[in-house]
């Protein structure tokens, strides 16, 4: 199978990257979702490092990943299909991104 590559922007700096052909589409819907979770997190909060924003960000598509019914056989990257977090999920969330930001920030550094 062929690649192609794309440059796409995510919070603002330029990335090139591989995609088969054919996966465009695909490859752009994703850039969007992990470019909204990163500047969402910058939004929230007084995070400035990108390495951080990242992690959250990644930790927050993975908790709504697990929100999708088990019994789905095929994985869909629509934000159409994507679950809406409860308040109390919400509150779990937060509380765990703040312990893991007051982690991160002990530490000084991701590993």
């Amino acid at each position: 199978m062929s690649t192609k590559q794309l440059e796409v922007q995510i919070m603002g700096q330029s990335y090139l990257l591989g995609c088969p052909v054919g996966g465009e589409e695909r490859l752009l819907a994703a850039v969007d979702k992990v470019d909204q979770a990163m500047c969402k997190v910058r939004d929230a909060g007084k995070i400035k490092a990108r390495d951080r924003i990242a992690v959250l960000a990644a930790l927050n598509l993975a908790f709504e990943q697990t929100e999708v019914s088990p019994s789905t056989s095929t994985q869909v990257a629509t934000t159409e299909t994507s679950a809406t977090l409860s308040d109390s999920d919400q509150d779990r969330l937060g509380q765990l991104l703040k312990k893991l930001d007051q982690a991160l920030h002990q530490d000084g550094q991701l590993i």
